[in-house]
């Protein structure tokens, strides 16, 4: 970690920019009337989006002005340029836009340093269940409940009995539904945003299969939060994901698993 701080050190100024972000997104949330506008890809846009990015930023750069930022709100970023790039956060302002629009609170702010293509350290904060996860190498994965004692968090393989599998709320697909009936005994488990890894990482369930499209920056956390607590994304071909390796954003599909 080239970045001039210790990853103690560091972990905590991420953990305070993600709540920082987090604050800035529940200004809006607990407006009556959330407006939002579509993307060129259908996805809805809000002022929170662009608010948190704005915060994640400026904080980030403030942190180490060298290291490059790739957030979904500001990824036209040609690929001859970061293809390039051996550190850099990548980030996702406010992942689960739906579910921040349908206000149930299943949305995250996310926070990741990816090194030689991997991830070396994750932050996700949940603001509206004032949750924060992060993860890193040295340090193991943890989570917090707003201010209390923070908890290391551990996958659970839970062999033997019956495994939980997790599904995105508002992206289902049938090619989940297939993949289930290879599975003798499961029981399902809808949630948004990158809550999903979180869940795993700390033991509450052991699957969740994706299907479906997803970007770098949706994952990336999530990715070093479950990795550092003892489990792993792989793509169908059992592969890692691999991040800034591509030109496009768009990941493999892929299985998270305890």
């Amino acid at each position: 970690m080239s970045i001039l701080k210790t990853e103690k050190e560091l972990i905590k100024e991420v953990v305070e920019v993600s709540k920082m972000a987090g604050k800035s997104i529940l200004g809006i949330y607990d407006n009556p009337n959330i407006e939002f506008k579509l993307k060129n890809d259908s996805s809805p846009l809000t002022k929170a989006d662009i608010a948190s990015h704005q915060i994640i930023v400026d904080s980030l750069k403030k942190i180490d002005s060298s290291v490059p930022i790739l957030s979904e709100e500001d990824s036209d970023i040609p690929f001859d340029i970061r293809s390039k790039w051996n550190q850099y956060w990548l980030i996702d302002p406010l992942d689960g836009t739906k579910e921040f629009i349908n206000r149930n609170g299943e949305f995250t702010v996310n926070i990741a340093l990816i090194e030689n293509n991997q991830p070396a350290l994750g932050v996700i904060h949940a603001p509206a269940l004032r949750k924060t996860y992060w993860g890193s190498a040295e340090k193991g994965s943890y989570s917090q409940k707003e201010n209390l004692e923070k908890n290391i968090i551990k996958v659970n393989k839970n062999q033997g009995n019956t495994t939980r599998v997790l599904a995105s709320r508002s992206h289902p697909s049938p090619e989940l539904d297939q993949w289930l009936d290879t599975l003798e005994k499961y029981e399902m488990l809808f949630m948004g945003s990158s809550l999903k890894f979180c869940l795993l990482a700390s033991g509450e369930a052991q699957l969740y299969p994706r299907f479906g499209p997803t970007c770098e920056w949706d994952i990336a956390a999530g990715d070093a939060i479950l990795r550092f607590a003892g489990g792993s994304i792989l793509s169908l071909d059992g592969e890692k994901i691999e991040y800034g390796k591509k030109e496009s954003y768009i990941n493999p599909y892929f299985i998270a698993s305890a």
